[in-house]
């Protein structure tokens, strides 16, 4: 099986001590990228189990509401699962944005730093 990987690279990186991850870790930078990874990720994680949970416990208690036609044989629950297909893949696209422009720089920076190439 062919793969489009390309082959590992020759070149050998200088591998951190214990020492340097624990003041990469304690550095303003490395807080940075946390916060803006969590800043992101929590806030949508909880908004997206809250939208998730709010159907679920609308197809459990509200089938009056969920059963509503909209059109022809499609009702309020329908439009609502095929929501949540939606959400998700929304959510997958601009947490990639997300990270491609505010995250990965900055993880790369710290990592090029940690292997001896900055």
């Amino acid at each position: 099986m062919a793969t489009d990987a390309p082959p590992p690279s020759k070149e050998q990186h200088k591998l951190p001590s214990p020492e340097e991850f624990s003041a990469v870790q304690e550095s303003a930078e490395f807080g940075e990228l946390r916060r803006s990874y969590r800043s992101f990720a929590f806030p949508l994680t909880v908004a997206f189990i809250a939208w998730y949970l709010l159907y679920v416990l609308l197809s459990n208690y509200a089938g009056g509401f969920m059963g509503t036609k909209l059109f022809g044989n499609i009702n309020v629950a329908l439009i609502l699962g095929v929501a949540q297909f939606i959400t998700t893949f929304l959510i997958a696209w601009w947490y990639s944005r997300h990270a491609a422009a505010k995250l990965d720089p900055k993880a790369e920076a710290i990592k090029s730093r940690m292997e001896g190439d900055a």
